[in-house]
């Protein structure tokens, strides 16, 4: 069993990344060990952290392994935060170095560099309130090539991939999902491509020229790949593997996806936190529409209802996921002791489990609505009118309301050729009619441009409430 320094060192001119800018693995293993040479020179060393603002690319990858080699925690920050954002991380992890460019390492060796030790990645999330905080997992006292079985044997195995292949990196590697698969990526001998955006069509041209096999995406994204009008002439029959999680997948969105590409679609769910804690097939999917699957091996579900107890199959609570590497939200613990209940731990999502312990997920928490007494997902409502060929996308909000506690308030980004008004309005709520009961249907519908989504495809309910509500 190999990971990444050693295949790099047995066989050096297998492709690592392909595009614009090629990378061989060692190549890619030289920049990676210069670089860790500049950072130790720097001053940054076991448990330390750095700080990286950089787009997709060669040199986003690299830094990801040369902080990998040193024992420092990588803490990647999204490049379109404004400085503020970006000194309060930079701030509150105690970062040893900061890199917002490619960094100079003429003259320095492309050796390894001493004392190689595993490092982390140190991702910062907002969860529900505040401010982002780190999240922060134990150190253990390996090189890195001891840890990559460990990895393997403990979430890796579970995506199924074979050694060699291609991986497209379809979001920001400053989030876990494409992290997290990259290196994986790496340590199984795949090339990868890297793009700095998300294209529909960019996309399905980089899959059928470099006969990609496997990516991530989040669902924002199979919306857009299906609106492509002319995507059944791409050839994609490479694709083994799409896997897809982040966000909720309205299920006509996937079995449009599962029609178009065969059953090479792969869910999981999970958070930085929990890494990952399910993993569903296209066919158990098509068994069960709308699960997220059932528990790995060594983790589990309880579902907690509002009265504490555990809630019995099929009724719905909080998900709590045992059997996860324990963390810690870097310099809060109360924040980290709010999420536990012992030794699982919650990510704030609604959900219940059915009889056979598969796990489907309703909304988050935070963005329940509770109107006339009545608990009310969003998220049910979206996947509805996602299904509305005039519906680009789609935010669903409960607000104030003095009779009902909330109505239901739908902001609607029309798809290209349809108009915003009253006429559109109507059609919609005709569409909700035979699919949705009358107390689910938006009270309001209103028009944006476009609505503010993460490179990850996540919306922000509550960003999205409060910009309504204060306009």
């Amino acid at each position: 069993m190999r990971g990444f320094y050693e295949i790099a060192a047995a066989e050096p001119d297998r492709p690592a990344v392909l595009g614009q800018v090629g990378l061989t693995y060692g190549e890619l293993l030289a920049r990676a060990n210069r670089l860790s040479h500049a950072l130790v020179e720097r001053g940054a060393g076991q448990g330390d952290a750095v700080v990286t603002v950089l787009p997709n690319g060669p040199e986003a990858l690299a830094m990801m392994l040369a902080t990998y080699q040193i024992g420092a925690y990588h803490v990647p920050v999204n490049w379109h935060f404004t400085e503020e954002e970006i000194a309060y991380i930079v701030g509150d992890c105690g970062a040893k170095v900061v890199i917002d460019s490619p960094m100079p390492v003429d003259g320095l060796p492309s050796g390894p560099p001493p004392h190689r030790r595993a490092g982390s990645m140190m991702l910062y999330t907002s969860g529900t309130t505040g401010r982002p905080k780190g999240v922060r997992r134990r150190l253990l006292d390996l090189p890195p090539e001891e840890l990559y079985p460990i990895l393997m044997r403990k979430s890796w195995r579970h995506f199924g991939l074979p050694f060699g292949g291609v991986h497209l990196v379809c979001s920001q590697l400053y989030h876990s999902a494409p992290y997290g698969q990259a290196m994986m990526a790496l340590n199984l001998g795949h090339a990868i491509i890297a793009p700095e955006r998300f294209d529909a069509v960019g996309t399905l041209e980089l899959i059928e020229r470099h006969r990609v096999t496997n990516a991530f995406m989040v669902p924002t994204m199979f919306h857009r790949l299906l609106a492509v009008p002319d995507r059944e002439r791409y050839d994609l029959s490479s694709l083994t593997h799409l896997f897809h999680g982040a966000a909720p997948c309205p299920p006509a969105t996937k079995q449009a996806m599962i029609d178009w590409l065969g059953p090479v679609l792969w869910e999981y769910y999970g958070s930085t936190e929990a890494a990952v804690a399910t993993m569903v097939s296209s066919q158990e999917w098509l068994a069960k529409p709308g699960t997220v699957g059932r528990a790995l091996d060594g983790m589990s579900f309880t579902i907690i209802a509002d009265d504490g107890t555990e809630a019995p199959p099929g009724e719905p609570g909080l998900v709590y996921i045992g059997g996860i590497n324990r963390f810690e939200y870097h310099g809060d613990p109360g924040k980290t002791a709010s999420a536990m209940r012992g030794r699982d731990y919650t990510p704030g999502d609604i959900g219940y489990l059915d009889e056979d312990g598969y796990l489907f997920l309703l909304d988050r928490r935070t963005d329940l609505i509770i109107s006339g007494g009545v608990n009310i997902y969003p998220a049910e409502i979206e996947a509805v009118l996602l299904e509305h060929p005039a519906v680009a996308d789609v935010a669903v909000i409960g607000v104030p309301d003095e009779e009902w506690g909330h109505r239901i308030v739908a902001l609607v980004q029309p798809s290209e050729g349809f108009s915003p008004g009253d006429e559109l309005t109507a059609d919609l709520l005709r569409h909700c009619a035979p699919r949705l009961a009358k107390l689910k249907h938006p009270r309001v519908v209103e028009y944006r441009a476009q609505l503010p989504r993460t490179p990850t495809g996540k919306l922000s309910r509550r960003d999205v409430r409060d910009r309504y509500l204060s306009g």
